[in-house]
């Protein structure tokens, strides 16, 4: 589409959308009017037909269509391939199904990634005798290497890659999410030792999550994003005063009425 001048992903977001699977698939057909072209937009791309009308305008070949057509052949292939696969996932999941559901609730954690952690952890704790036990075989806990009293790297021992990965990735989004314990966790840790480190110690606590769920046959009850701040009124009352002072006010406090 590029190499045709058709500039179709500056409007929609995504070309093989609904209405860009449309227009391509009219484009293979030989029509070539963009405004005939920009009518086959659905929903909310409908209001930018204006704009599309100017992207759809380009030197569209046979040569282009060839090239589009096989691309298209070969997305539908992959479509077909991931469905059946999601499709036998489904079948032996089956069994699992409530431990799936259970870490679906965790923060950060959707079908797909609980699928995985129990693909690579399973559903039946017993072999892990506490959380920190399982956290430690996946390679999710800091190192504890002290030499004559000097505390080298901390650095995470080697564990299970996959789990890894995608316990990353759910730390990732718990951050992104908010007014959650996690959440908080995660950019509590962030200011003092930096976002890498503070997702690692986020994945730690998903996966201790994940023990007591599958232990106790529970949903996940989220703390709340105020819990540090509960925990340690004091110092979370100290901290305050202390960035207004360094912004050069005199802070005086009055506890409110009950």
């Amino acid at each position: 589409l590029e190499a045709t001048g058709i500039k179709l992903d500056c409007v929609a977001t995504d070309v093989l959308g609904v209405s860009g699977r449309l227009m391509l698939d009219r484009l293979l057909a030989g029509e070539r009017d963009p405004e005939v072209l920009a009518e086959m937009a659905k929903r909310r791309l409908r209001s930018k037909i204006p704009q599309l009308r100017e992207a759809l305008r380009g030197r569209f070949g046979e040569h282009h269509a060839l090239l589009i057509g096989v691309s298209l052949e070969h997305v539908e292939y992959l479509e077909a391939a991931i469905a059946r696969l999601d499709g036998r996932v489904d079948e032996l999941m089956a069994p699992f199904a409530w431990a799936r559901d259970r870490l679906d609730t965790i923060t950060g954690v959707g079908q797909k990634a609980a699928e995985s952690i129990i693909a690579e952890i399973g559903v039946d704790m017993s072999v892990f005798p506490t959380a920190g036990h399982l956290c430690s075989w996946a390679g999710q806990c800091p190192a504890n290497n002290i030499t004559g009293g000097k505390r080298r790297s901390t650095k995470t021992n080697r564990g299970n890659r996959w789990l890894g990965e995608i316990l990353n990735q759910c730390a990732w989004s718990a951050a992104r999410s908010r007014d959650t314990y996690l959440s908080s966790q995660f950019w509590r840790l962030a200011r003092r030792i930096g976002k890498k480190k503070a997702a690692v110690a986020v994945s730690h606590s998903i996966l201790a999550i994940c023990w007591y769920l599958l232990s106790e046959n529970c949903d996940y009850n989220d703390l709340g994003g105020d819990y540090f701040a509960q925990r340690d009124t004091d110092r979370t009352r100290q901290r305050a005063v202390a960035q207004l002072q360094a912004l050069g006010y005199q802070v005086t406090l009055e506890p409110t009425a009950a």
